[in-house]
C-alpha cells in the first residue's frame, strides 16, 4: 500500500524532529561533561543507603552543617566566605544535596525535604557528626527543619537563611515543574530545558542577589553550567514541586522544638518575601530570634557573611548552655 503525500510529510517531520532532539540531547550531554571537567569535585564522597554524596569539610571543633538552596551547590558557602569563617572555630561540613553538584539523586522518588533529611542524618552517623548546628539557606531551610523535626535530639540548633515557611502562591512552580514529570520530563531536561535555563541564568542570578550586585567572586568562580545539567534540572524541578506541600503544618510541628533557632532574611528579597515568611515564622515560634538584614536580597550570606557567622556562633553558645530536652521552645534571649 502506497503512502500518500500527507503521510510522507508527517513521517519526514517526525524523523526530522527526532533527529533535532537527538542532536540537542547529545550537545547537552557534551556540555555537561565539559563543565564537570572544568569544575571537578573539590571535596570527599560518602555512600549512604546506596546514594553517593559529595561534601566539603574543614576545621575542628563543635560541628556545623551547611545546607544550600536551589540552583547552587555546597560551593555556594565557600564563595560567600561563610565556610572558611565558620571553620576557624568549628568542624564545618557542607553537603551537595541529592542531585546537586556531585551528589546523586536516584530515580524513583521525588526526594522531598523529609527524604533528604533522612539521608543526611545517615550521613551524619557515618561521619561522626553529633548534634551539629544546622544552617540552611533558601530550600535548604526545609531540609534543616526536617532534620531537627525528625530527630530533635540530633540537632543542637538552627540558623535559617532566606527560608520559605508557609504555603503561598508560587507562579514559578508551573514553569519549572515539567522536567519532574516521568518520561516526558526526561526528554525535556535533556533537550530544551538546558538551553532555556542557560539563556535565563543571568536573569535568575541577578534576581537572587538583587538589589545588590552579583559579587565578583561569584561571577568568576560559580560554574554556571551546573544548574542546567539534565540531572540537576530534575532535582531543581522536583524541589520546586515539593516546596509548597513540604511546609504545610511545619510551623505547628516546630513549636515543640527545644533548640535555639535564629531566622535571618533580607528585607529586599525578591525570591521569598521576608514578611510572609521570616517574620511570619518568627511569630509562630516565640522563642526564635529574628534578624532582618536591611537592603539585602535573597543571598544575604554574601551581603553580610560576618553577621551570618556571628549568628551561628550565638546559636552554638546558646545550645551549649541549654540541655537537650523535648517539649518546649527555648527562649531566644
Amino acid at each position: 500500500m502506497k503512502r500518500g503525500p500527507k503521510a510522507s510529510r508527517t513521517g519526514t517531520i517526525l524523523a526530522a524532529s527526532a533527529a533535532v532532539l537527538a542532536a540537542t540531547a547529545a550537545y547537552n550531554i557534551y556540555r555537561t561533561r565539559k563543565v564537570e571537567h572544568e569544575h571537578p569535585p573539590t571535596g570527599r564522597f560518602i555512600t549512604v543507603d546506596g546514594v553517593r554524596l559529595h561534601y566539603l569539610e574543614k576545621g575542628e571543633g563543635p560541628p556545623v552543617v551547611l545546607i544550600h538552596g536551589n540552583v547552587v551547590t555546597a560551593e555556594d558557602f565557600v564563595l560567600s566566605g561563610v565556610f572558611d569563617r565558620v571553620a576557624r572555630n568549628h568542624r564545618v561540613i557542607a553537603f551537595d544535596r541529592p542531585g546537586y553538584g556531585y551528589s546523586e539523586r536516584p530515580q524513583g522518588s521525588l526526594w522531598t525535604a523529609i527524604e533528604q533529611a533522612d539521608l543526611l542524618q545517615e550521613a551524619f552517623d557515618q561521619l561522626g557528626i553529633e548534634r551539629p548546628i544546622v544552617v540552611g539557606h533558601s530550600w535548604g531551610t526545609l531540609v534543616a527543619m526536617e532534620l531537627a523535626l525528625g530527630q530533635p535530639d540530633a540537632v543542637s540548633g538552627l540558623v535559617l537563611l532566606g527560608g520559605y515557611y508557609q504555603p503561598t502562591v508560587r507562579l514559578d512552580v508551573p514553569l519549572v515543574a515539567p522536567p519532574s514529570i516521568p518520561v516526558i520530563g526526561d526528554v525535556i531536561r535533556y533537550t530544551v530545558a538546558p538551553l532555556m535555563g542557560a539563556a535565563l541564568m543571568p536573569l535568575n542570578v541577578k534576581a537572587m542577589f538583587s538589589p545588590l550586585d552579583v559579587p565578583e567572586r561569584f561571577k568568576r568562580e560559580f560554574p554556571y553550567g551546573f544548574p542546567v545539567r539534565p540531572s540537576q534540572i530534575r532535582a531543581e524541578s522536583q524541589d520546586a514541586v515539593t516546596m509548597v506541600p513540604g511546609v504545610i503544618g511545619m510551623a505547628a510541628r516546630a513549636r515543640d522544638l527545644n533548640i535555639p533557632i535564629t531566622i535571618m532574611a533580607g528585607t529586599r528579597d525578591m525570591i521569598v518575601d521576608h514578611e510572609d515568611h521570616a517574620q511570619w515564622f518568627h511569630d509562630q515560634l516565640p522563642g526564635s530570634v529574628l534578624q532582618l538584614v536591611p537592603g539585602a536580597g535573597h543571598m544575604m550570606h554574601y551581603a553580610v557573611p560576618e553577621q551570618v557567622v556571628e549568628a551561628i556562633e550565638n546559636v552554638s553558645e546558646r545550645a551549649t548552655r541549654q540541655p537537650a530536652l523535648t517539649g518546649a521552645v527555648m527562649s531566644g534571649a
